[in-house]
Parts: structure tokens; sequence; C-alpha cells
């Protein structure tokens, strides 16, 4: 079995035509999908290149994940996390 983690851009509306895309693939066994951070884990015995494309095909901009990735999401949140917006006080 293999685990596949993918960095798609996507909002809310998106994730159930990612599913749709993905549920056409045999060998999947189960995807969880991170909104916030962009990032779906894939795991199956699914190629990880067909999976890739079948996102891509369902009209989706998505890459493989990478450390770099891993590093932004953390940046994001923990800058978003500082902001006061009750206060005005944005930095």
């Amino acid at each position: 079995m293999e685990t596949v983690e993918l960095k798609v851009d996507m909002v809310g509306i998106h994730e159930k035509r990612l599913r749709k895309c993905l549920s056409k693939l045999k060998g999947i066994e189960k995807v969880e999908v991170d909104a916030n951070s962009h990032k779906v884990v894939v795991t199956g015995y699914a190629h990880r290149n067909k999976i890739l494309k079948a996102v891509r095909r369902g009209g989706l901009k998505a890459d493989f994940w990478s450390a770099q990735n891993e590093l932004l999401s953390a940046y994001a949140s923990a800058s978003y996390g500082s902001l006061r917006f009750n206060n005005f006080n944005l930095f």
C-alpha cells in the first residue's frame, strides 16, 4: 500500500470534484482532504502518477506535496494566527 500526498489548489466546492475524479481509479482505499493547507493524502494501491493525472484531468491544479509546501503551510497558519481583527492589530 502506498500513500501519496498532493498539493491541490482548491476551495471547498472543489472537494466533491476531487473525490469524484479519484473514485474512478481502482485501488484507492482512502482520501483525506485538508482544505486549509490544500493538502490531499491518498492511500491505496494506485500508482502516484496516475493519481496526479486523474486530479489534473478533473480540472484541478495539482502537484506532489514537498517539504517546501509543509514549511509554507506552517508559516501561513502561524502568521494568520497572530492577526487580531477585533482590535485592528494586523501585525
